[in-house]
């Protein structure tokens, strides 16, 4: 892979071969070496300087030029906003990890939804799938007009081929894609991950507020990949996800043939490892924000449409204090998921590849024997090894699918966890 373009959401320009790049003007009369033009925007016209998303694309042919898309039949498992096959439920959930399958499937067919909320007509919310494939997406490309997509690989590492170019990403990487820009996922083996489709306003840096000026996810370390294209004349298959619905046409050359870009609004991938974590120096377990890596804002200051959130290794240090995460009800919804290791508040039963579900306010916290080890144990600082939980926190209830209400994979027993607690003795 070719050097890459460092730092969040910044303003990159970046050509295959010398010359192709326009200079002093976006939509030159000619463009060199007859390429043309395109703008592909990630927000409205006229949104704000700061907030405006937009990249000019320079290709081998127009991207109009296609025939009319047809209903596509496949990924049978994947959902859209709004999620009203089922009722929402008040329960607890958790899901054992998905299946790698046993037959040729790729990231597009792959695809499975647990859940989401929100609407993808009025732009609020987010989808969560799941991925399990075994077969690199051939003379094929995906496109989604319906949201950004946050891509966390667990096992395998994804070869993501975008119009602005292509990127390796592995777990504990994370890959985020923009709306509508087309792409294609190539495996080196079986791969199982999670995916977030963001509904709402575009994925951010949080704010550090008191923090200062460092910390958390730092910008330079996004990286984005140089421009580069594939100049094939011949057969290649477009899946475009739009309002919920699948689509497909077929070109006679490949999507990929953007020889020049420059803007800000790219495919970029983040390295989970580099998150500085902030963390406690005296007493009580912070809250779970601190850990926010990505956030996309609500119309409600401080009250996200939902952020991405990871829980690293770290040192625990704090003094006379319980640890692991408290005991709380909470008026956000949480999604977890497992890329490696264990959860420090789950003994069992959430793996690797699963995931769990708490909705808004429902009561949950370290299951029995997490807190009974942290209650005994002799407090002396300690460092949280070999593990990386994360999680999608909504300011909107996650209803289930009915594919993920009644799967195998979930836990009908999850409750048992929080059984036979002993009851306070008073004086």
């Amino acid at each position: 892979m070719a050097n890459f373009l460092t730092g969040f959401g910044n303003h990159f320009a970046t050509e295959a071969i010398p010359g192709a790049l326009p200079q002093g003007q976006n939509s030159p009369q000619k463009v060199p070496f007859g390429l043309y033009a395109e703008q592909l925007s990630g927000t409205a016209f006229t949104s704000p300087r700061a907030e405006n998303k937009r990249s000019w694309l320079y290709r081998l042919r127009p991207i109009a030029s296609h025939k009319p898309f047809q209903p596509y039949n496949g990924a049978a498992l994947l959902r859209s906003g709004p999620f009203e096959e089922l009722p929402p439920t008040a329960n607890r959930l958790r899901w054992d990890p998905l299946g790698l399958p046993g037959t040729p499937i790729d990231f597009v067919d792959g695809l499975v939804t647990y859940g989401g909320n929100g609407d993808v007509a009025t732009g609020t919310g987010l989808g969560i799938h799941l991925y399990a494939a075994n077969r690199s997406m051939d003379r094929r490309a995906f496109q989604n007009a319906d949201g950004e997509m946050l891509i966390v690989p667990q096992q395998g590492v994804l070869t993501i081929v975008t119009e602005l170019g292509r990127f390796d990403v592995a777990p504990l990487q994370i890959a985020l894609i923009p709306r509508g820009l087309r792409f294609r996922v190539e495996l080196a083996g079986p791969s199982r991950g999670y995916v977030a489709e963001n509904y709402g306003q575009l994925l951010r840096l949080p704010d550090l507020g008191p923090i200062g000026s460092n910390g958390l996810a730092n910008p330079r370390d996004f990286e984005t990949p140089p421009a580069w294209y594939e100049d094939r004349d011949e057969a290649y298959e477009v899946v475009q996800k739009f309002q919920g619905g699948l689509w497909t046409t077929t070109l006679d050359h490949s999507p990929f043939d953007v020889v020049a870009w420059h803007g800000n609004l790219a495919p970029c991938r983040y390295d989970l490892t580099r998150f500085n974590t902030i963390n406690t120096v005296s007493f009580d377990h912070p809250d779970p924000s601190i850990f926010t890596v990505l956030t996309s804002p609500s119309e409600h200051h401080g009250t996200a449409n939902w952020d991405f959130v990871i829980f690293p290794p770290r040192w625990m240090v704090a003094d006379h204090t319980f640890r692991p995460p408290w005991f709380h009800r909470n008026v956000m919804s949480e999604f977890m998921g497992l890329i490696e290791g264990a959860y420090d508040a789950k003994e069992g039963g959430f793996a690797p590849g699963g995931a769990s579900l708490h909705n808004q306010m429902a009561g949950h916290g370290p299951d029995r024997a997490s807190y009974e080890k942290a209650v005994a144990t002799e407090l002396a600082p300690h460092r949280i090894e070999r593990t990386m939980a994360f999680m999608f926190e909504s300011r909107w209830v996650i209803r289930p699918t009915r594919w993920a209400a009644e799967s195998p994979l979930c836990q009908l027993d999850y409750d048992d966890c929080w059984a036979n607690f002993t009851k306070a003795r008073l004086p």
